[in-house]
């Protein structure tokens, strides 16, 4: 299958206007772009601009209310996600990143995990009727996301094959578990099915391909070689000008 890279305007050309960033990503040479929340956005006008551009906006992050991880929120926070699920399928939008929220530790583990799995499944066929799926991101503790409930992926597959929906998948960030636990290639090969997205970034310092400790031409190149069609997107601090960190990459997953 094709490799196909979405770029993180929050993280790549931030510096510009947001609009301006969308052009940015075009005027690279890629086709498709990703950012975080959608409730500080005019997400009309960017879809509007991404489609005169001949862009896909590849996904954005589910606003929903509150914590994933809190038994007591459940009600409000499917309440939360059915919202982001409809204002994406308004827009044409396939893919909701979501977060579980900082661990509680007045709460057991396997609270806050059941808490995850039953707001999930209560989300997902609501998500199924609309064609949306829903991509769980663990995160990395050790240097970013100090105190995120959700790190490693096997908890994040096992939460995946617990809801037991193809609405519901894994955001798998190589950057993320790279520090979580390494072991990238095998895991991701195990567990492809349930993969539906990638985020990337390089290993120390959240940059691009290229700069860390990553073989990202091995690791673009197996994604590539594989049946997984969906989007990888790039997540990352440039160390330089946006643009010429994104022509690398270019370079690096075999695509110039």
């Amino acid at each position: 299958m094709a490799l196909n890279l979405s770029v993180c305007i929050e993280m790549i050309f931030r510096d510009l206007p947001i609009e301006d960033r969308i052009r940015s990503v075009a005027a690279a040479g890629y086709k498709g772009f990703e950012f975080w929340g959608w409730g500080n956005k005019d997400l009309d006008a960017l879809v509007r601009l991404a489609a005169e551009l001949d862009l896909t906006v590849a996904g954005f992050c589910c606003d929903s209310q509150g914590t994933l991880v809190d038994p007591s929120n459940t009600d409000a926070w499917v309440a939360g996600a059915k919202v982001s699920v409809d204002r994406a399928a308004s827009v044409g939008v396939k893919t909701l990143i979501v977060t579980t929220g900082q661990e509680m530790p007045e709460l057991s583990r396997w609270a806050q995990h059941d808490a995850i799995v039953k707001g999930l499944t209560h989300v997902a066929p609501y998500a199924e009727d609309r064609s949306i799926t829903l991509v769980l991101e663990p995160l990395n503790i050790l240097v970013n996301h100090k105190g995120y409930y959700l790190d490693t992926s096997g908890e994040g597959f096992d939460i995946v094959r617990a809801v037991g929906s193809p609405a519901v998948k894994l955001l798998y960030d190589i950057y993320h578990q790279q520090i979580t636990e390494g072991f990238l290639l095998p895991t991701i090969e195990a567990n492809l099915d349930l993969i539906g997205h990638f985020h990337s970034a390089d290993v120390p310092g959240r940059h691009e391909p290229g700069t860390g400790e990553i073989n990202y031409a091995n690791v673009f190149g197996f994604i590539a070689d594989s049946p997984y069609a969906a989007w990888v997107g790039l997540e990352f601090s440039p160390t330089g000008d946006p643009a010429d960190a994104l022509a690398k990459v270019k370079q690096i997953a075999g695509l110039a």
